[in-house]
């Protein structure tokens, strides 16, 4: 390829190891996908945790004692919030890659000078920019309708952005092998759905049979939701040092499996 640049007297752009221009082109490309239609992708989330929250407020009423020594309501907004950023996550890395393969505009991608590395990470961080405003928005209404405070700001961030990194790697791995949107609704309703149902957003793991509760501790939405819900509450449902290193690490082998998919085009084509 360089003897032919040469021959040819071809002038090719170097951009270094990095092309920053093509990465932040691409990730701002991403986020306009999601603001565009920000009544589905922003709005609708909130509208669905303020009817769990509603439904539940209604059906349980005041007959619910305390949980980790707050009321039921206020340990389960966190809990609401954190579940609907990460399935937004998630649905913006695989919509991404979906919809750039049936409609075989995904060659813009492909034939732009950008890396895997770099196609990757932006389309996750755009993920996790989606999962982060839904948590902003959220949060912000949430506040006028519950007795939330903030504990400690810094494990809200933390499990914002790793949790969000995670599942939006496992959305970019399900983006490139789904070849139609069945596929995806399988995944999403027979794998992230459970996931998240199961791991604590209703209830603390204490009340788990043992072995459902050893099996709960490597479930990553449960430390996902302890992390933030501790951010809020101050209190914990679980080992809070394994899950803060649970997660980076699951984060960066989610990202790896993506990164190294996408480097060999595994079904690129639909």
């Amino acid at each position: 390829m360089v003897e032919i640049q040469k021959k040819y007297k071809i002038n090719v752009k170097r951009f270094g190891v990095i092309n920053f221009t093509g990465f932040i082109s691409l990730y701002l490309r991403e986020c306009s996908r999601f603001f565009i239609v920000w009544a589905q992708t922003l709005l609708s989330p909130l509208v669905s945790s303020l009817l769990f929250l509603s439904v539940l407020s209604l059906a349980l009423g005041d007959e619910r004692g305390e949980v980790l020594g707050n009321s039921f309501i206020v340990f389960l907004a966190p809990g609401l919030i954190i579940q609907s950023m990460m399935l937004q996550s998630f649905s913006h890395s695989t919509s991404s890659l979906m919809i750039s393969k049936m409609q075989g505009n995904i060659v813009d991608i492909l034939y732009a000078p950008l890396s895997a590395l770099e196609v990757s990470i932006s389309i996750i961080l755009a993920a996790v920019t989606r999962s982060i405003i839904i948590g902003i928005v959220s949060t912000s209404v949430f506040f006028f309708i519950v007795d939330l405070k903030i504990t400690n700001l810094i494990f809200i961030f933390y499990s914002a952005f790793f949790g969000s990194f995670f599942i939006g790697s496992l959305g970019f791995i399900t983006g490139l092998w789904a070849t139609k949107f069945d596929h995806t609704a399988t995944i999403t309703n027979f794998i992230i759905t459970p996931l998240a149902f199961l791991s604590g957003v209703f209830y603390t793991i204490d009340k788990l049979p043992f072995i459902f509760q050893s099996i709960s501790y490597f479930n990553p939405f449960f430390h996902i939701i302890n992390i933030f819900r501790y951010g809020f509450l101050g209190v914990s449902d679980g080992d809070m040092f394994f899950g803060i290193v649970y997660l980076p690490i699951l984060s960066l082998i989610a990202w790896f499996v993506a990164y190294i998919l996408y480097k060999n085009g595994y079904k690129i084509k639909t």
